[in-house]
């Protein structure tokens, strides 16, 4: 059986990797001639858009899904009717567009920040006046990892990010003060059935997340992330993995945005829980039985970022899970993470604090 996978990123190839030991194969489609899962699968080498490609793709697959958001629904919606995908393409098509995800979130009574539609200096000027300063102007498009957006403070400031980001149809919102960060995880199949990971709290500098740590604060949390993230899988009649991205203020959680695909905040799953979220996301595609999300302990997921460290100055640090993406260093590029697992949350915390300060200096945990 053979799971078709548009990207062939560090998502694609861990996906591959967790499906070896289901019996599965894989073949993906990606332009890159050294892309991650190139190196552990067959790769079509061309366009996400490319119709022979997708096509080619469709019919040596028993379905198809996808490692990153970013790729034309379009081209998805002109296979011929009998490929299925996953997860659907009204979910990919709403997290494309952060103001389609704001809609959204208000639809289903989600909480989240207040905001406006921005594609005019006018409506900019409305916006700025009806939400206030503090604010961040986004692309309503092809924003990750904090591209594609600014914060600003002051209205000269605004005009500044106007003049950078104006070209694109953008999305204004307030700057919540907030406490924490933390993200949600759950997969559901084609039977209705879901299970959701312990909650995760992330940090991230310069816009790119540094460390997860799982399962993360008080259980209210918990339930809170829990019951919005179902709500969103029982709209779509969803089937895969999703990941919902809160702030927290207050003890009150506003959603930021979701992610219809295996996500960076869950790379800790594959050591951290029973079953990891990329086996999950390969049963629920494919309609098998769903495995268990508990935690087999507390854990913490360091990215490693821009350059890696050496391998064996990693691994002399006893029980610490090292994953190498086989990426060309580049600044800011994620090029591989660690996990460690520990009995406790104060165990885990004081090893993730001496860690991250030995890889990722000046960054602190709250």
């Amino acid at each position: 059986m053979t799971v078709g996978i548009v990207g062939a990123g560090q998502l694609g190839r861990m996906l591959a990797l967790a499906g070896y030991p289901l019996g599965l194969d894989f073949l993906f489609l990606d332009p890159a001639d050294d892309a991650p899962a190139g190196q552990v699968a067959p790769q079509l080498k061309g366009a996400f858009t490319e119709a022979r490609l997708l096509d080619e793709l469709s019919q040596r697959s028993e379905v198809l899904t996808f490692d990153w958001e970013n790729i034309s629904v379009d081209a998805l919606r002109a296979l011929k009717g009998d490929t299925r995908i996953a997860p659907p393409i009204p979910a990919l098509a709403t997290a494309q567009d952060r103001v389609s995800e704001k809609k959204l979130f208000e639809r289903l009574s989600i909480p989240t920040t207040r905001w406006m539609a921005v594609s005019s200096r006018a409506q900019l000027t409305r916006a700025l006046r009806d939400i206030g300063l503090p604010g961040v102007i986004k692309t309503r498009r092809l924003g990750y990892d904090g591209k594609g957006q600014a914060v600003v403070r002051t209205q000269d400031e605004a005009q500044r990010a106007w003049e950078q980001l104006g070209s694109a149809p953008l999305l204004y919102e307030e700057l919540i003060p907030f406490d924490c960060e933390v993200s949600i995880i759950g997969a559901r199949s084609p039977r209705g059935e879901v299970v959701v990971y312990p909650l995760n709290g992330n940090v991230h500098s310069e816009g790119i997340l540094r460390l997860t740590r799982t399962p993360y604060g008080p259980p209210r949390w918990q339930r809170l992330a829990s019951g919005y993230l179902q709500k969103v899988l029982k709209h779509f009649r969803y089937t895969g993995i999703l990941t919902i991205e809160f702030f927290v203020t207050g003890g009150k959680l506003l959603a930021n945005e979701m992610a219809p695909r295996v996500h960076n905040s869950g790379h800790g799953t594959i050591e951290g829980a029973a079953t990891s979220q990329f086996e999950n996301h390969l049963r629920a595609i494919l309609n098998l039985p769903l495995g268990s999300t508990r935690p087999l302990g507390y854990s913490a997921m360091l990215n490693l970022i821009g350059t890696l460290p050496p391998r064996e100055q990693l691994l002399a640090q006893g029980e610490l899970h090292y994953h190498d993406y086989g990426k060309q260093p580049r600044p800011g590029r994620k090029l591989g993470h660690c996990t460690l697992v520990e009995a406790t949350a104060s165990a885990r915390d004081r090893r993730a604090r001496r860690l991250l300060a030995q890889l990722a200096p000046g960054v602190g945990i709250p």
